[in-house]
């Protein structure tokens, strides 16, 4: 595998694949920025939106993505953005290498022809990079997203130091990480994440992180690093 970055404005993405696809990269990062530019630009409550957002047909195509992967889970389309970028990316990649991972702040992307482990980073928690979440060759490929209140720039409305959220789409599974991730606010909140995570349709499993407590749900296997 070969590893190079990415980067535009806030799209920082870390990518892997089997030959240097950067100007490949480069142009489909810059083609999906574009189309979220030009629809912020002329429906600025998309950006603003923290709560779902109406289905717009005559959005492009990673605007209708966004809408479809938050609609039911509470969150606006925005929570999902850089999950979305990671899978559309990933996915066109696919067409030109067999294997490929995409990292874009903390959402990854991946399919690759073997057993995997993602390390999970909680911050100060006393259990980051602790704990990794082994991904099995067949349940590729596959997003593994997360969103934290302690760490990191992206909104969270709760306090948790990671959760951890792992779906057949990086869109989901970033949606979803927000979604769970603004419910944590105290270690006792961690009680309600399997009754949480079972309502939301579309994702496999789940890791939360607070100080040092954790909470699982789903079909997930966890390892010691």
């Amino acid at each position: 595998m070969v590893s190079f970055n990415v980067s535009v404005k806030e799209t920082d993405l870390r990518v892997s694949a089997q030959r240097n696809l950067y100007r490949e990269t480069l142009d489909k990062v810059v083609s999906y920025r574009h189309q979220l530019e030009s629809y912020i630009q002329s429906h600025p409550g998309f950006l603003a939106a923290l709560k779902p957002y109406l289905d717009d047909p005559f959005a492009p195509s990673i605007i209708r993505e966004m809408i479809r992967a938050t609609g039911d889970i509470g969150v606006g389309p925005m929570a999902s953005v850089a999950g979305a970028i990671a899978h559309l990316v990933g996915t066109d990649l696919l067409m030109l290498t067999d294997q490929v991972i995409i990292e874009n702040g903390g959402d990854i992307f991946m399919k690759i022809n073997r057993d995997a482990t993602v390390s999970i980073f909680a911050g100060e928690s006393p259990l980051s990079e602790k704990i990794g979440i082994k991904i099995p060759e067949g349940m590729m490929p596959v997003g593994v997203c997360s969103s934290s209140g302690s760490v990191g720039h992206s909104l969270s409305m709760g306090s948790s130091d990671v959760v951890t959220v792992v779906s057949p789409s990086a869109i989901r599974a970033d949606g979803a990480a927000t979604a769970l991730g603004n419910r944590i606010r105290t270690k006792r909140d961690l009680d309600g994440i399997s009754d949480w995570a079972e309502g939301i349709s579309g994702i496999v499993g789940c890791v939360a992180i607070l100080g040092d407590a954790m909470a699982t749900w789903g079909d997930i296997e966890l390892t010691a690093l």
